[in-house]
């Protein structure tokens, strides 16, 4: 396999669907036991930002919703990389990238939820510098703070 090319942005609406329909099994649980995957694509296309891995399809997505400027919160609401991608830091770096743009964007702090029985998912944000934040049965809420105020 060659090495990926990272973008933000790129994915069209189609492209997203596709990759979380791929990916849907390897979330914890299934994401489509949660959300329609179609509509979820839409809302992603249009309101997130998204960091990207490419060969020649869309293999690593981290969408961020970069809204919440009152509380200065940027929320990941999506981490996902192709099952045959997996363990090459894909999702390492699309982690870092977010870090990066919500504090050159002035946000005061990461947040997202992740299933406590996603245990690889854990370790990743935790080795990424977030903490857990709260615990609400499986639903783990974890933060990094991003040291912009507040």
């Amino acid at each position: 396999m060659e090495p990926v090319t990272f973008s933000s942005n790129r994915a069209s609406e189609a492209q997203i669907a596709e990759h979380l329909s791929r990916c849907d099994e390897s979330f914890v649980p299934p994401l489509s036991d949660r959300v329609e995957i179609a509509d979820y694509a839409h809302k992603i296309a249009g309101m997130a930002m998204r960091f990207e891995a490419w060969d020649s399809a869309l293999v690593g997505l981290l969408a961020v919703y970069c809204n919440d400027r009152e509380r200065g919160v940027a929320y990941v609401t999506s981490v996902s990389v192709l099952q045959e991608w997996r363990g090459r830091g894909i999702a390492a770096s699309l982690v870092d990238r977010c870090i990066a743009h919500a504090r050159a964007e002035g946000f005061r702090r990461v947040e997202l939820e992740v299933d406590a029985e996603n245990a690889s998912a854990v370790r990743l944000y935790e080795h990424k510098g977030f903490s857990i934040d709260a615990v609400h049965g499986r639903a783990v809420t974890m933060r990094v703070d991003l040291g912009n105020g507040g």
